[in-house]
């Protein structure tokens, strides 16, 4: 999907306004890291990680450039660490709300119509896959918010040790998997509960 030129435009779009939102977000809760790099911008180029978009066309799996956080500088580190990662994937969901106006009530022969589908589509993508409470998506510290403060310094420590899990798991999961069962498992799940949210994102619209 994401070799169509709509559709890598739409991630572009995206990935922008994702990682935009969390430097907006650590800025408005009182860090000011993300603002002095420079990723309190809407430029793509601010955004790109030149790896993680190689990785997208030749393994599938891809990502934008991290957003810097200094914890330190939040007033309440756990509650603010969890906003500032939430403040992504609700960035996309929102997009894909205002996404879904344009694909709803323009003709379908627009080249904006097929845009705004591609923006749709892509947004629901990574707004469930990145809350997903594995590190390094932002799930994974948004839910350190509802865990009891017992807990927090055992589960930073398992999202500091199982990344590299995960990945390998991504990678059985895209390239191995599907020549047991006959499908990857997270993109048939992330895929279903899209067109789901979909549906009521265009029943609502």
């Amino acid at each position: 999907m994401f070799f169509d030129l709509t559709y890598l435009l739409a991630l572009i779009v995206v990935l922008t306004v994702h990682e935009c939102s969390h430097a907006w977000a650590a800025t408005q809760l009182g860090d000011p890291t993300a603002e002095r790099a420079g990723r309190l911008s809407l430029n793509p180029l601010r955004h790109l990680d030149l790896f993680g978009t190689l990785m997208l066309f030749f393994v599938g799996i891809g990502w934008g450039k991290p957003v810097p956080v200094n914890p330190r500088n939040f007033a309440k580190p756990v509650r603010d660490q969890a906003l500032t990662a939430l403040a992504g994937p609700a960035a996309n969901l929102i997009l894909a709300f205002l996404a879904g106006i344009p694909f709803t009530y323009l003709a379908h022969t627009s080249v904006f119509w097929g845009f705004s589908g591609a923006l749709l589509d892509v947004s629901l993508l990574l707004f469930l896959f990145n809350m997903f409470p594995f590190p390094p998506l932002d799930g994974s510290k948004f839910y350190a918010l509802f865990l009891p403060r017992r807990y927090q310094e055992r589960y930073h420590e398992f999202l500091d040790k199982s990344m590299s899990y995960f990945v390998a798991f991504m990678i059985f999961d895209l390239y191995f998997l599907p020549s047991v069962l006959g499908f990857s498992l997270v993109w048939t799940t992330v895929s279903q509960l899209a067109f789901w949210l979909k549906t009521a994102i265009l029943v609502i619209v």
